[in-house]
C-alpha cells in the first residue's frame, strides 16, 4: 500500500500585494470529492481534486488568521445529511468563528485569551470544544453558548479530541497527554507521552485508540488506558500533523517535506517526500481513499490511497489505480484487469468472491470468472466494512447492516436497540452462514446475535451477555447450526467460547484460554488459533470443553511464539495455513497439521472407521483425544472407547464398557450425558422415561442427598433406599445423621 500524491504546479494561497506564498494552516472534507482551506493570507479555497480546480468562497478580514477548521457532522441521529452545511474556525483574535458552507460568518464567539489552538465537534454535533493558548478547554453549544469550561492549566493546548461516545475529551498539556470525562468528578488519566512538547492528537472512534506526535520527533499510538503500543523511531523534524482514516485501520503522519502512511498497528506502509514544507493539519476524506494536507509553503497536497491487496488462495489482488484492480493468479501467472466506473471505496476477497463497493455500486466477482461481475446499486454508498461467510456477505455503511447473497438478492437487514453502524469493524461484527453476531458499543458487555436469513434475533430474542466488556468476537464458520459457537475475547484477554443457540436454559460460557491476543476460526473446519501469552495455540476441536472438559490440554497444539515478536495479528486461517502479521508489518506464514481438518471432514460426514483408521495410521495422541470428544459429542461408544483406550484413559473406557450393558437406550443416553458433567440433563431424561429409580441413584451415587430424597417423596417410592444408603455413608465416616429432612423421614420409615 502507498500514497499517490499530487500538488499543483502554484500555491494556491498567495497574499496579492507581496506576491508572498502564505502558510495553509488547515484542511476540511465536505464531501468526497470537495475539500476547503484556509490559510495565513485569510482566504478560504474549495478544491476539487478529480478536476483541479480551485475557487475562492470567501476572504476573511485582515485581522483574522485561521488556525483551525472542523465541519459540522453529517450524520446526526440516524439521518444523514448528504453533505457537511457549516464549519467551525478557530483563529489567532481568541475567537471561533461558525461559517456556512458558502463562506457567510454566521456567528463569532470571543472563547480565549490569546489563540485559539483547536476546535472539535462531537460526533452527535451537540457540542463543540475549544482548547487555546490561555490553556483552557472549553465546551460549548451547537449555537456557540459556552456550557462549561473543563480544565484550566498554565501552559497552552495545542490540540485536541473528542471520545469514541463523546462522553470524555484528550487534551495535550505540555509533555503529558490528559483524558477527561465530561462527567463531574470522574476519574482523570494523564501520563506522560512524549519528551518534548506534544504538537498533535487523535483519537478513532472505531478501534479506540490514540495517536501523539510531538517535537520529540516521534509519533505514538496508545490504548484508550493511556498504554503505549508502538513508539516511531526519531525523524529528523518534530511531527507537526497526525490523523486517523475514519475505519481506524490507517492514519497518516506528517512532518516537513514528509508524509508518512502507517497501519493502524504503527508500522509505515509507504513514506513520501514531497515538497511541501512541513504539513500542519491532515484530514481524510468521508470514504477513507484521500487525504488532504495543509502545507506551509501555500500548497495543499493530495495523496490517494493505491495498492491495496488482497490475498485468497491462490489468487492476489491489488488496486493500481483508483478505478482499476489487477488480478494475479500465481499458479498459472494469469493476469486480469477489472474496470471500475467510481473508485473503489472498499473490497474483500474470500470464499472464492471477492466483493468490491465503489462510491455507488457493489461488485461481486467470482474467482472462476472474472469477466461478468454481478452489479447491483448501494443506497447509502460509503460502505465502511464488508464481511464475508460462504454463503453470503455483509456490508456495513451509515445507515445499517445489510446481508446480501452473492447473487446480489438483500437477504436482511438485522436491527437492535441503539444501532451505531460507523464504528463496527471486523473485532466487533462477525459473520457465518446461519449466523451474525454484533457487539454493542453502548454497553460492552453485550453480543447481540441475529439468524442470517430473517435478520430477526436467535433464540429468545435476548443477547448474549458476559460479566466483562468484550473486546473481539468470532462465529465458527461449520457445522450443524444448533451447534454454532462463538468466541470471544473480554477485556482481561481470557478467551470464552459459548454456545449461540440457547433454548431457555442457561448456556455455559466456559474459558478456554488466558492472556489471547488475537484469534481466528478456520474457513474449512470449526478449528479455532491464537496467540496466547508468548504461545502460538491452536484448539483442533473447542467442543471438548461441552464434552470431556478434562480433555480439552490434549487437543491443543502449542508452539513458542516468541519469533512473531510483540503484539502480532492473526490475519487469516484458510485451509492449514495461517497468516500473521507482526508489529513491524511483515507477514509470516505458519502450516499446521492437515489431519485434524481431515478427521473434522470424516466425523462431519460419520465416517467414524474411516476416522479410526485415520487415527491409526497418524499415531498422534492429540489426533486420538479429539477423535474421543467428537465420538463422545456424537454419542457413539465404539469408536469413543477405541480413541480413549488410545490415550490410555482406562477409567473412562470402563465407564464407557459399563454404559453399553445398560438394558435401555434412554438410560444409555443418560449414562452418556453424565459422562460429559450434565448432571441436570440425565436426571431430566431418565424422569421423562419413567426410570425413577435409576434418577434417585444417580444422584445417590454424585452424593446429592438431598436431591434424592426429593426424588424418592415425590415420586413416593424407594425412600427407604435412599435412607439406607445415607445410613451405610454416615456409618462409614462415623458421623451422626444432623439433616433435619432426613431425621424426619427415618422416624416414619
Amino acid at each position: 500500500m502507498r500514497l499517490k500524491t499530487s500538488l499543483l504546479k502554484e500555491p494556491k494561497h498567495i497574499l496579492c500585494h507581496r506576491k508572498k506564498h502564505e502558510l495553509v494552516s488547515c484542511v476540511g472534507w465536505t464531501t468526497a470529492d470537495e475539500l476547503y482551506s484556509c490559510s495565513d493570507d485569510h482566504q478560504i479555497m474549495k478544491w476539487n481534486p478529480l478536476t483541479s480546480e480551485t475557487t475562492r468562497v470567501v476572504k476573511l478580514p485582515d485581522d483574522i488568521y485561521p488556525i483551525d477548521l472542523h465541519w459540522f457532522p453529517r450524520s446526526i441521529g440516524g439521518k444523514k445529511q448528504s453533505h457537511a452545511e457549516s464549519f467551525v474556525l478557530t483563529s489567532s483574535d481568541g475567537k471561533f468563528h461558525l461559517i456556512s458552507k458558502l463562506g457567510r460568518v454566521e456567528k463569532s464567539v470571543e472563547a480565549h485569551c490569546g489563540a485559539v489552538l483547536a476546535g472539535k465537534w462531537n460526533y452527535e454535533g451537540t457540542a463543540l470544544v475549544t482548547v487555546g493558548e490561555d490553556g483552557q478547554v472549553k465546551i460549548w453549544s451547537k449555537s456557540g453558548m459556552l456550557r462549561s469550561t473543563l480544565a484550566q492549566q498554565g501552559s497552552p493546548v495545542y490540540s485536541v479530541a473528542w471520545g469514541p461516545n463523546s462522553e470524555k475529551v484528550l487534551y495535550t498539556s505540555g509533555k503529558q497527554l490528559i483524558i477527561k470525562p465530561l462527567q463531574p468528578n470522574a476519574k482523570v488519566l494523564q501520563w506522560k507521552a512524549h519528551d518534548g512538547l506534544i504538537l498533535k492528537t487523535d483519537w478513532n472512534s472505531v478501534n479506540d485508540l490514540i495517536l501523539s506526535a510531538g517535537e520529540d520527533c516521534k509519533y505514538k499510538v496508545w490504548d484508550s488506558y493511556g498504554r503505549v503500543l508502538y513508539s516511531s523511531q526519531l525523524h529528523e523534524y518534530p511531527i507537526t500533523s497526525i490523523a486517523w482514516a475514519v475505519d481506524g485501520e490507517l492514519f497518516a503522519v506528517g512532518s516537513f517535506n514528509t508524509l508518512r502512511l502507517c497501519d493502524k498497528t504503527g508500522w509505515s506502509y509507504a513514506l513520501e517526500k514531497p515538497n511541501t514544507g512541513s504539513i500542519f493539519n491532515i484530514s481524510w476524506s468521508v470514504d477513507g481513499t484521500q487525504l488532504a494536507g495543509a502545507c506551509g509553503n501555500g500548497h495543499v497536497i493530495f495523496a490517494h490511497v493505491v495498492e491495496q491487496r488482497w490475498e485468497w488462495k491462490n489468487f492476489e489482488i491489488t488496486l493500481i489505480k483508483r478505478r482499476t484492480m489487477k488480478v494475479h493468479n500465481v499458479i498459472n501467472d494469469a493476469e486480469d484487469s477489472l474496470e471500475f466506473r467510481d473508485r473503489v471505496i472498499k473490497a474483500s476477497l474470500d470464499y472464492g468472491y471477492l466483493v468490491v463497493s465503489t462510491s455507488l455500486q457493489c461488485y461481486v466477482f467470482s474467482t472462476k470468472n472474472w469477466n461478468t461481475p454481478l452489479i447491483f446499486d448501494l443506497k447509502e454508498g460509503t460502505v465502511s466494512l464488508i464481511l464475508q461467510a460462504e454463503r453470503h456477505f455483509l456490508l456495513v455503511d451509515g445507515g445499517g447492516l445489510y446481508l446480501y447473497s452473492y447473487e446480489g438478492r438483500l437477504i436482511s437487514s438485522p436491527k437492535y436497540p441503539g444501532m451505531r453502524t460507523d464504528i463496527l469493524n471486523a473485532q466487533t461484527v462477525s459473520l457465518s452462514n446461519d449466523t451474525l453476531a454484533v457487539k454493542d458499543k453502548a454497553d460492552e458487555k453485550v453480543i447481540y446475535i441475529f439468524e442470517a436469513l430473517s435478520g430477526k434475533p436467535l433464540g429468545d430474542g435476548k443477547p448474549l451477555t458476559h460479566k466483562t466488556e468484550i473486546v473481539e468476537i468470532a462465529l465458527d464458520q461449520k457445522g450443524l447450526t444448533s451447534e454454532r459457537k462463538i468466541a470471544f475475547i473480554d477485556k482481561n484477554r481470557d478467551l470464552y467460547i459459548t454456545s449461540v443457540k440457547r433454548f431457555g436454559k442457561e448456556q455455559k460460557i466456559v474459558k478456554i484460554g488466558t492472556m489471547v491476543q488475537t484469534l481466528a476460526w478456520n474457513d474449512t473446519s470449526n478449528i479455532l488459533c491464537g496467540i496466547q501469552d508468548t504461545r502460538f495455540t491452536v484448539w483442533y476441536y473447542p467442543n471438548t470443553v461441552y464434552v470431556d472438559k478434562d480433555l480439552l490440554p490434549k487437543t491443543l497444539y502449542e508452539k513458542d511464539g516468541s519469533e512473531f515478536s510483540k503484539n502480532p495479528q492473526i490475519v487469516r486461517f484458510v485451509g492449514n495455513q495461517i497468516t500473521l502479521r507482526r508489529a513491524d508489518g511483515s507477514l509470516v506464514h505458519l502450516n499446521i497439521s492437515p489431519y485434524p481438518g481431515i478427521l473434522h471432514d470424516y466425523i462431519r460426514a460419520s465416517r467414524w472407521e474411516d476416522a479410526v483408521r485415520l487415527c491409526r495410521f497418524v499415531k498422534d495422541q492429540t489426533l486420538w483425544a479429539c477423535l474421543a470428544a467428537m465420538a463422545v459429542a456424537s454419542k457413539d461408544m465404539a469408536t469413543a472407547e477405541i480413541a480413549y483406550a488410545a490415550i490410555g484413559e482406562i477409567d473412562k473406557v470402563q465407564y464407557i464398557n459399563s454404559i453399553k450393558d445398560l438394558p435401555s437406550r434412554e438410560s444409555r443416553m443418560a449414562h452418556m450425558l453424565l459422562f460429559s458433567g450434565n448432571t441436570q440433563e440425565a436426571e431430566t431424561l431418565l424422569l421423562q422415561s419413567g426410570l425413577i429409580y435409576q434418577a434417585i441413584q444417580v444422584n445417590i451415587n454424585l452424593y446429592n442427598w438431598d436431591r434424592a430424597l426429593e426424588l424418592a417423596v415425590k415420586h413416593k417410592t424407594h425412600v427407604d433406599t435412599v435412607l439406607a444408603y445415607r445410613q451405610k455413608f454416615l456409618e462409614d465416616f462415623g458421623k451422626k445423621e444432623t439433616n433435619k429432612r432426613f431425621l424426619q423421614y427415618a422416624e416414619g420409615v
